[in-house]
This record gives C-alpha cells, sequence and structure tokens, in this order.
C-alpha cells in the first residue's frame, strides 16, 4: 500500500491529499530516509512523520485497506 494511503487509513494524517503533500514537502521519513508518496508500506517499518513542531514515530503493526475508525489505531504503535 502507498504511504500517503496508509497515512490516511491509520488517520495519521486525515486527508490522502494532505499525506501526499506532506511527502512532497519531505516530512515523512522510513528508516531516517525521506520517501515519495508512492512508497510501499511494509510491517515494521518505522515512519516518522514532522508536522510543525510535533514529531509522531511509529512501527507499522499491519497493511490493511479499510479499517473501521475504532480500529485504525491497530494499524501502528507509537515509539519515542
Amino acid at each position: 500500500m502507498r504511504i500517503d494511503k496508509f497515512l490516511k487509513v491509520s488517520r495519521l494524517i486525515k486527508r490522502r491529499t494532505v499525506a501526499n503533500e506532506a511527502c512532497d514537502q519531505g516530512r515523512i521519513t522510513v528508516g531516517g530516509k525521506v520517501v515519495k508518496a508512492s512508497y510501499d508500506v511494509k510491517e515494521n517499518d518505522v515512519i516518522e512523520i514532522k508536522l510543525g513542531e510535533r514529531v509522531i514515530k511509529v512501527r507499522v503493526v499491519s497493511v490493511a485497506d479499510h479499517v473501521l475508525k475504532n480500529d485504525a489505531s491497530g494499524l501502528y504503535e507509537v515509539i519515542n
């Protein structure tokens, strides 16, 4: 699954267009490397999202095309 779609499905970022723009601006890294919106997300990837002053670091637990709102946080675990 593309990283911009994963960020939307997991609700880390609300809209896919915003996720796509964040990738274009170099605010999304996987394993310390800046990635494009087309990057293919795999389990155990460590994604770092820089949104203003906030930095969110998560590990991908599973990848799913569609999840309910209550289950979205099960796709990742927050790490520091």
